[in-house]
């Protein structure tokens, strides 16, 4: 499945078919998960929430907020967990930036989520399609935190430098597994390159970055690997942790090994605070962009921000302008 690595193989035969009682899916009943569908439907938009089939799209939705995919909905990649298209993706769409941007000031966002499939066929791998997408957002709605989830650009500096020169406040790439795991749970993908781009988009803004990373369990994983991987992503200046469980999309997707408990999860937010992450999110349902407005980055990422834009765009986004998120019980710890 990757072109690095060793070839490796999983039994299907390892799969559980039967989700514990703690796997629970609410179904929609808000009016506003209709409306937001609506309004995502009318600027044809895609989400990474229907296409990767997240489980939380109905209660994100039904709260008014959404991950947008951009560049498309068909990836390059061949990811043995992930539910997106892999195929020929089609040409970038000019308006795109300015349909997401308008999404952002009809559902009143406070904090909006950047996503892409990975476009490799794309010699920056998508970048300038990120960059004029933040820059966008920024302008209708100068109030918003900007969080984008990248792909790795193929470890491409100057595409990296593009994203990194819009200035999001947040800077997700996620690692998705431990070390051992990662040729065979993602396509074309290596683990020490992730945690490199991690540490450089930091370096790139002196900074002024929030670093943020996820990591899937259930999928053979050892605890010392786990805790390996946290290691490995501070050591990477990466302050911000997602924890959640894998859920095989199709039958033709990677089985899950082990279903973890949510106490399980517990332990390992405790423990992943006491390395030193700011913010971690766990919990079996936990993804990448779970209650992702519940974390708010540093005073001086905000304010350098602010600087920078002023004095490129003249718009003013202080950190007096941005709104504080109101924090959910059971998932956030560490805040400062």
């Amino acid at each position: 499945m990757s072109s690095c690595g060793p070839k490796m193989r999983m039994d299907p035969v390892l799969h559980r078919d039967k989700k514990p009682s703690w796997i629970k899916v609410r179904l929609p009943s808000n009016p506003v998960f209709w409306s937001t569908k609506s309004l995502i439907t009318d600027l044809k938009l895609v989400t990474v929430c229907e296409e990767a089939q997240c489980p939380n799209r109905w209660e994100c939705w039904s709260q008014g907020t959404a991950t947008f995919m951009i560049a498309g909905e068909k990836c390059t990649r061949a990811c043995g967990f992930c539910a997106v298209k892999t195929a020929r993706p089609d040409a970038l769409e000019a308006d795109e930036p300015q349909r997401v941007a308008e999404a952002t000031q009809r559902l009143n966002l406070r904090h909006v989520v950047i996503t892409a499939v990975a476009r490799d066929d794309l010699r920056d791998g998508g970048a300038e399609h990120f960059k004029q997408t933040i820059e966008a957002v920024r302008a209708a709605n100068p109030s918003i935190i900007i969080e984008v989830l990248v792909p790795d650009f193929n470890d491409r500096d100057w595409a990296l430098q593009m994203v990194m020169d819009a200035r999001p406040h947040i800077f997700n790439h996620n690692i998705e597994t431990v070390e051992r795991l990662t040729p065979l749970v993602r396509s074309r993908a290596q683990y020490q390159r992730s945690l490199s781009v991690l540490k450089k988009a930091k370096a790139m803004v002196d900074g002024k970055v929030a670093t943020k990373s996820g990591i899937m369990l259930g999928l053979g994983e050892r605890r010392d690997e786990i805790l390996r991987a946290m290691d490995d992503l501070r050591e990477h200046d990466v302050t911000v942790l997602t924890l959640g469980q894998y859920l095989r999309p199709t039958p033709k997707h990677l089985p899950v090994v082990e279903y973890i408990e949510p106490a399980t999860f517990d332990e390992y937010r405790e423990i992943a605070l006491q390395k030193g992450f700011r913010h971690v999110a766990s919990g079996p349902l936990v993804r990448s962009s779970y209650h992702a407005a519940d974390f708010r980055p540093e005073l001086d990422v905000l304010e350098a921000i602010e600087a920078d834009v002023r004095a490129t765009k003249g718009l003013e986004v202080g950190p007096e302008h941005l709104r504080l998120p109101k924090l959910k019980s059971g998932l956030v710890s560490g805040l400062n």
